[in-house]
């Protein structure tokens, strides 16, 4: 099978989507002939014209909430924010108008919308532009949370979205994006709420997401040769979350490690572990641990920004102290 950048696969999803069905069209910041702060929207102005291709003024208020009353009258936009962080100034949009109209209306009114943005820490960004807080929606009554970790899940989970009644907060990883794997050429989906067993084993249970997955993977392989052997589950959507898959591993396994790159205080980290400790406590061999982020802003500094992010021995430390329990 052919190969494409997560980038590249997001793109071919919006591409084949607007092919499809001419309701769908495309709203923000440089998404034009820019093609996007990440190059995610290129060749689609071209492809589709301005009338379905936005770009629009630094205003997110402003074209998110355009994009709510355009869902409400039978369009499907698809909005890109820049960065999760700018999603703070259109808030009002997002919680109290993007995932409420539904029930405000009694269910009369849909709101069948995507807002695509991006998490992550390690480019120098600083403060403003690479936080995650991504766990802030999965708060939000009304909402579908989506958080893919290859380009093969980004394609079909990215449809999904587009074809739901829903609203949708779609979060991809900036770095993800150049990251490279399998994706069909032809059109598909992959349903929310059904997470993805990315490696059988039988001693920890280390549920991940984003390129937490692939942190996670690389450390199962050492440890696997050292007898360790770690199951490695991706959730794919925060909201609405597998809970059989991730409490039959833990059943299975008795020890749970919960790896996100968020804030630790209330991160899904915490949902994930009270799921466990409510509905599974008596299968459980060892303390939960969470793996993430430090409850700092992200530093500017690169050697602090590296410390900030949670990594590779981080997960392992982890570990290390589950190895007790085995």
């Amino acid at each position: 099978m052919r190969e494409l950048t997560y980038a590249q696969a997001i793109n071919e999803a919006l591409l084949q989507n607007m092919e499809r069905d001419e309701r769908v069209f495309l709203m923000g910041e440089d998404i034009g002939k820019y093609g996007g702060i990440f190059q995610v929207t290129a060749g689609l102005l071209d492809r589709f014209g301005p009338q379905r291709v936005m770009d629009t003024p630094i205003s997110e208020a402003g074209f998110v909430g355009a994009a709510v009353g355009a869902a409400m009258t039978g369009m499907r936009p698809v909005v890109e924010i820049m960065f999760i962080d700018f999603t703070t100034v259109c808030m009002d949009m997002i919680v109290n108008q993007m995932a409420k109209i539904h029930y405000m209306f009694g269910g009369r009114g849909k709101v069948p919308m995507v807002l695509r943005t991006n998490i992550g820490a390690g480019r120098g960004a600083a403060a403003q532009h690479s936080q995650s807080f991504h766990a802030f929606f999965v708060h939000i009554p009304g909402l579908m949370v989506v958080t893919p970790s290859s380009p093969y899940d980004a394609k079909g989970l990215l449809t999904t979205a587009i074809q739901d009644d829903n609203p949708v907060i779609f979060v991809e990883h900036k770095k993800l994006y150049a990251t490279k794997g399998p994706v069909p050429e032809e059109f598909y989906t992959i349903p929310f709420g059904r997470a993805e067993l990315k490696r059988k084993g039988r001693h920890i249970t280390v549920v991940a997401t984003h390129e937490m997955v692939n942190r996670t993977l690389r450390v199962a392989e050492e440890l696997a040769r050292q007898g360790v052997e770690l199951e490695v589950i991706d959730p794919r959507t925060l909201r609405p979350l597998d809970q059989e898959t991730i409490l039959d591993s833990v059943k299975k396994t008795g020890r749970l490690i919960v790896a996100d790159e968020g804030p630790v205080t209330c991160g899904i980290h915490a949902e994930i572990a009270a799921l466990v400790a409510e509905q599974a406590v008596e299968y459980l061999q060892a303390p939960i641990l969470r793996v993430g982020s430090p409850d700092t802003p992200v530093p500017f500094s690169p050697p602090l920004e590296q410390i900030y992010i949670p990594d590779e021995e981080d997960i392992r430390d982890a570990v290390e102290r589950l190895r007790a329990y085995l």
